[in-house]
């Protein structure tokens, strides 16, 4: 492996430090969106069972902005609650474009990793080939076996850059796809809150479990 990384000269540097920098998001971001941890699916019934006894004061409301990011969101709007329907959606609005924000994190960096990681591969063959071609000026076609060693050598950037940028480009998008299904599970929660709170209709509170 030291061999390889070798022979691949220097630009190995950049794509191996990518390749560390890829997988740390990988599993920073796997651990953190989690769905039970960014939406407990108990979170809206425990809010819901304590307004209806009167138990949710400031240290409740503030347990709940510290529980998730769901509970950040209902807590925006539970604080806005007697200012009117509309007062209370813009502060879930605003509360929710931070959460977002959060759940986003990172993901810009694993795509451009995804993006630059073969086109470092492939300016290291670029560098390798210059390299072998200058050899054939100055040796002449004596030796194959170094032209194809020295071609060979050269390809090693582009084969390690693909592997970096495959993962990374297949986990960037399974991430997105990700937030954007917990981004409709937040807003579909936090209508149901404002709903509860506003309006005359009768509104499903998903209880544990």
């Amino acid at each position: 492996m030291f061999e390889l990384v070798r022979a691949g000269g220097w630009l190995m540097l950049p794509i191996i430090l990518s390749s560390i920098v890829a997988i740390a998001i990988i599993i920073e971001r796997f651990w953190t969106l989690n769905p039970s941890r960014i939406a407990p699916r108990s979170a809206l019934a425990d809010v819901w069972a304590k307004l209806r006894y009167n138990q949710l004061d400031a240290a409740q409301l503030r347990e709940l902005r510290m529980s998730s990011p769901l509970g950040q969101i209902l807590a925006a709007g539970l604080v806005n609650a007697k200012s009117g329907r509309a007062i209370m959606t813009e502060s879930i609005e605003q509360a929710a474009s931070h959460v977002v924000h959060d759940l986003e994190r990172y993901l810009s960096t694993l795509g451009t990793i995804a993006a630059i990681s073969p086109l470092l591969g492939l300016l290291g063959t670029v560098f390798g080939m210059i390299q072998v071609f200058s050899q054939l000026v100055t040796e002449g076609t004596g030796n194959p076996g170094a032209l194809a060693g020295g071609i060979s050598t050269a390809l090693i950037t582009t084969a390690a850059g693909l592997c970096v940028a495959i993962p990374s480009l297949l986990f960037h998008r399974i991430f997105l796809r990700r937030v954007e299904s917990l981004v409709v599970e937040l807003e579909r929660e936090s209508i149901k809150l404002v709903d509860a709170l506003h309006s005359s209709r009768t509104v499903e509170i998903r209880n544990k479990g």
